[in-house]
């Protein structure tokens, strides 16, 4: 496989200066010619604010901006149907609230050139990352879980929570995904994980949003677990899709 170009998943809910200021970054610090699109996903839920944001990014740049209402429910349908639509040869799945930060794409794409057929993750528990905003018990609880998952699945991934990575877009097309909440983010790790695809994690740095309200509240992390679990021992033929 050859990396070609990418396309970029925004899901956005509340967001509006935020997924700008993503936009605008990606497009000024990647290579053109690396970016084929940016798919900004949007569901009935999401404020008029942020659908007229869309909207004005569109207008301002025609031949990359994308934007898709979603018909499946939930973070985790509309990423689902943002990997169906990509048609980059790869695809980049981030947040449109800059707890993923835009500068960090260009990096991932030049990664991925060196891996075209494996995935590039960020992590922010690499030596020298760091947590800024983030609630000491979430960050134990996280701290916690990744070990536990490390455990289950045999890897030494630092980061398998943090849903900001590049990914062959064959491969995501051929995966059957089942999660349709945030639980869908941990899912794009672990069931790459089973296929034995090779991951790299880059370092990245975590700041807490400024706008908006998460949808993922606290007690919902632990139904990550049910998918961890799921995903672990079940047959790799379940994996994928039948097409």
């Amino acid at each position: 496989m050859k990396f070609k170009n990418v396309s970029i998943l925004l899901p956005a809910m509340n967001e509006t200066y935020s997924l700008e200021q993503s936009v605008e970054i990606i497009l000024k610090t990647c290579k053109d010619n690396d970016i084929l699109e940016i798919i900004v996903l949007l569901s009935k839920k999401s404020t008029k604010e942020c659908i007229e944001m869309a909207q004005k990014i569109k207008e301002r740049y025609p031949q990359k901006i994308i934007v898709h209402y979603q018909t499946m429910p939930f973070v985790g349908g509309a990423c689902r149907e943002g990997f169906e639509l990509a048609r980059g040869s790869h695809v980049v799945l981030m947040s449109s609230d800059l707890e993923t930060d835009p500068h960090l794409v260009c990096k991932f794409i030049e990664e991925e050139k060196h891996n075209p057929d494996g995935i590039v993750t960020a992590s922010r528990w690499m030596k020298g990352c760091s947590f800024e905003g983030y609630s000491k018990v979430k960050w134990i609880c996280n701290f916690v879980f990744q070990r536990i998952v490390d455990i289950l699945y045999g890897t030494k991934l630092t980061d398998l929570t943090y849903a900001f990575r590049i990914f062959p877009t064959k491969l995501v097309k051929k995966i059957n995904w089942e999660e349709l909440k945030h639980p869908f983010f941990l899912e794009t790790a672990l069931k790459p994980l089973r296929l034995k695809v090779k991951f790299t994690e880059i370092p990245a740095n975590w700041v807490a949003r400024t706008e908006g309200e998460s949808q993922n509240s606290f007690w919902e992390n632990f139904k990550y677990f049910r998918i961890v679990f799921k995903v672990r021992f079940c047959k790799k033929d379940q994996l994928l899709r039948n097409i």
